[in-house]
């Protein structure tokens, strides 16, 4: 006497019409995941050898579509040699990417060159071009803590820029050309001069 076979469950006989179809789906699946993998690692070693490129002093065009590690990198190059103007689209590049902490270095970078400059200008004698460098430097080090609160040395390059040179004495314009200014505050608002009025 023969025992009967048990009757698949349910489970098992909606398993079989699939699992060939699974088993062929599995190595294309793990083929794309694998290409995918390796595009990620290709573009993650080109950028890397873009910001090696630039730190060793190869000039090296970026466009705003890059990573916002290699617009760093590119900012970094431009900063060093006070080429600040070519800064500016790369920055806004990063704020647009919402990349906060990343545009919170590259306007770092811009104010420390801004600030060297200032130095060199002040060094000179030259205090009426020092100057907007100051307030620059100072705008870009506020705008880099608003988007990193805990940037500490974007805190302390903004306390010597602004004990650097202080804010210009508010004029009031008159009539025609003159400009005329509170005599009490001509004197104090820029250093070595002497304290009071003429």
């Amino acid at each position: 006497m023969r025992t009967p076979r048990p009757r698949p469950s349910t489970a098992r006989r909606g398993w079989a019409p699939v699992r060939p179809k699974l088993l062929l789906a599995l190595p294309i699946l793990f083929a794309l995941a694998a290409a995918g993998f390796g595009v990620a690692a290709w573009r993650a070693e080109r950028a890397n050898a873009v910001i090696a490129a630039l730190e060793a002093g190869k000039d090296l065009e970026v466009g705003p579509d890059a990573t916002a590690q290699v617009l760093l990198g590119r900012v970094r190059f431009l900063a060093k040699r006070d080429r600040l103007g070519e800064t500016e689209p790369l920055v806004a590049a990063l704020d647009r990417a919402n990349a906060p902490e990343t545009a919170a270095r590259a306007r770092y970078l811009v104010a420390n060159a801004r600030v060297r400059d200032a130095f060199t200008l002040i060094t000179r004698s030259e205090l009426d071009k020092a100057g907007p460098q100051v307030t620059l430097a100072r705008q870009d080090y506020r705008r880099a803590l608003h988007d990193q609160p805990e940037f500490w040395d974007a805190k302390f390059n903004l306390d010597v820029a602004s004990r650097l040179i202080r804010d210009y004495p508010e004029f009031e314009r008159k009539e025609g050309e003159e400009m005329q200014a509170d005599p009490k505050k001509i004197w104090t608002d820029i250093p070595g001069q002497p304290q009071g009025g003429p």
